[in-house]
């Protein structure tokens, strides 16, 4: 997968919010399917208790509260992957990153109306954001969202967060599933498919099976997300840390120009 800020060559689609179904039915009519996110364990996949919906629709708001967030980003096909790691302000809807993709590298910066694509020699060890400041604001390229994985977990990491919680009881009426107990990092998580699709048309219950999996602690801290694209694509989102320093710059956004 190529990334270049000379090309329109960004992958992406899919996006909206991941309460109630609403991501879930753009996923799906992206891949025209409804792939499984897990088999899970013998006591799995089953319905949320009243207390894990409860506990799943906090889990935007305390990504909310703890935004500037730290993410990595990992958007896999048959071709190869793209591996975004990124710094996310939840309450502006901006994010800047550093990509690698094969040999390429340089910085995105994006927000709901779409991407900035910038060549640039890395992320400064680490800081993304000060990467990006750095770049002459005319350097950056812009783009509306195309179709692909990367563009999908893109659009997903904005949309982990909202300023406050969703309604717990419509989230269990949307047929999420407790899929298995998992650890990551010596830490144990559940791990939640997301809400499944009604049949259009109809106010029929959810039927199929979600192409999202949570994993979200005991207090509800989103630790991942995975989407199941069908056909060996998929991506999965890190939540690696809350209350990043640094603010993400302006200066992606102040002299973009579109190609």
């Amino acid at each position: 997968m190529r990334i270049k800020a000379k090309t329109k060559g960004l992958a992406a689609a899919g996006g909206a919010l991941l309460a109630a179904g609403g991501l879930t039915a753009v996923l799906l009519t992206a891949t025209g399917t409804g792939a499984g996110t897990g088999t899970g364990s013998d006591d799995g996949p089953r319905a949320l208790s009243a207390p894990e919906a409860q506990r799943m629709a906090l889990t935007r708001f305390r990504t909310y509260r703890a935004s500037p967030s730290a993410v990595t980003l990992r958007a896999a096909t048959p071709s190869g992957a793209t591996v975004v790691r990124a710094v996310v302000d939840h309450r502006r809807h901006r994010a800047v990153g550093a990509y690698e993709a094969g040999d390429a590298r340089g910085l995105l910066a994006w927000d709901p109306a779409g991407v900035a694509v910038a060549d640039a020699p890395g992320d400064r060890g680490g800081d993304v954001v000060r990467a990006a400041r750095e770049v002459r604001e005319r350097a950056w390229v812009r783009r509306a969202y195309a179709g692909g994985p990367l563009d999908v977990g893109l659009r997903l990491v904005l949309s982990l967060a909202s300023d406050r919680p969703d309604n717990a009881q419509l989230l269990a009426q949307s047929g999420p599933l407790w899929l298995r107990g998992e650890r990551i990092g010596g830490r144990s998580y559940d791990v939640f498919s997301g809400p499944r699709p009604r049949p259009r048309g109809t106010g029929g219950s959810p039927s199929g099976r979600s192409p999202l999996a949570y994993w979200i602690d005991a207090d509800g801290n989103l630790r991942r997300l995975t989407a199941d694209l069908g056909t060996g694509r998929t991506v999965t989102v890190d939540v690696t840390a809350g209350r990043v320093p640094g603010r993400v710059p302006e200066e992606p956004w102040k002299g973009a120009t579109g190609r």
